[in-house]
């Protein structure tokens, strides 16, 4: 597309979204790319349109606009598509990525599925690795976890070094992932350290924050509460503070510092910083909000508080039954007949 062959409203609109998402304005980025988008289409534009909408569903999903987004991306694989495959597949792995964010993690799973079998591995390579990351993660969070290591395989044997670092390195941090939620501890040690030296914070910060704080959850549920784990939740903690986070990002900070208080036996310490978390159910997807009471009801139940951990360990059940992950469900009612 030829600068001079659009409106001077369409460009303004454009480099305002962009401007915007520069600055992690991701709400008001996805109002202005709406209005480029309308811009766009009253122009006569259908390839701009099409860009400046994928890039405001790209913003409702960073502005943690789960449903929003969901929409905006249903309305794009309904409309003709100006270039294939591959922009199908895109469409699908941002409409699983809102989907597992809202907690339909059946949905999600199916349309990452849906997005991979679009790609094969010639088609376009960084298409194909980032389906299947989004399916690896919507199989893991709904207790899938047979297909989302027999995924990660897969993936294991389609990435090279052919592929962009960051990719490369988001690939071993999903296939480690797969491998800490099915009890493979040491292998997902390894594909996070693998994970953490392909990541540079120089080029990425956000990533490289989302990425430590994310390991250090899975350590912490593997129950490994080393110095590596500290290292992960500091590191998380300290690009955050950098860069700034949304309001998701810092509860989940503040989840993975309550599980290394918990795990350290200090239960009130990790009760003080998990009690909030609980009532945030407009922020948090509920598996989330699931684990989250989880640990506070393991954490009251530590403390000899029965009916608080009663009380927190059936919300958590009832968040993951929301979501679809009944193993997880399962887990939390069983804490309640389990010793402390």
């Amino acid at each position: 597309m030829q600068q001079d062959s659009v409106s001077p409203a369409y460009v303004a609109a454009e480099l305002r979204a962009r401007d915007l998402w520069a600055s992690h304005d991701f709400g008001d980025a996805a109002a202005s790319a709406g209005s480029a988008a309308e811009i766009a289409r009253n122009d006569g534009d259908p390839e701009s349109w099409w860009n400046m909408t994928f890039f405001r569903a790209e913003s409702l999903l960073a502005a943690g606009q789960f449903e929003a987004c969901a929409e905006v991306a249903e309305a794009l694989i309904r409309e003709p598509l100006p270039a294939g495959l591959q922009l199908q597949a895109r469409v699908r792995i941002l409409l699983s990525k809102a989907w597992q964010g809202a907690g339909l993690l059946e949905r999600a799973a199916d349309e990452a599925r849906a997005a991979a079998e679009l790609m094969t591995e010639e088609a376009d390579i960084e298409i194909s690795v980032t389906a299947r990351l989004a399916l690896i993660a919507a199989l893991g969070e709904s207790g899938r976890l047979d297909e989302a290591w027999t995924e990660s395989l897969h993936l294991a044997e389609i990435i090279s070094v052919e592929v962009d670092d960051q990719l490369l390195g988001k690939a071993y941090w999903a296939i480690g992932n797969a491998a800490f939620l099915s009890s493979r501890v040491d292998a997902g040690l390894e594909y996070h350290e693998l994970a953490a030296a392909t990541f540079s914070p120089a080029r990425n910060l956000d990533v490289w924050a989302k990425f430590n704080n994310a390991s250090a959850a899975m350590r912490l549920a593997a129950d490994v509460a080393d110095a590596a784990t500290l290292r992960c939740i500091e590191r998380a903690e300290l690009a955050t503070d950098v860069i700034g986070g949304s309001e998701e990002n810092i509860l989940l900070l503040k989840l993975n510092r309550g599980h290394w208080n918990y795990l350290a036996g200090d239960p009130a310490g990790a009760i003080e910083l998990l009690d909030g978390l609980c009532s945030n159910d407009d922020v948090l997807p509920p598996q989330t909000m699931g684990e989250s009471c989880l640990l506070l009801g393991r954490a009251y139940k530590a403390l000899g508080d029965a009916p608080a951990a009663e009380r927190h360990l059936l919300e958590a059940a009832e968040h993951f039954d929301r979501a679809g992950a009944q193993q997880r469900a399962e887990l939390a009612r069983g804490f309640l007949a389990a010793d402390a």
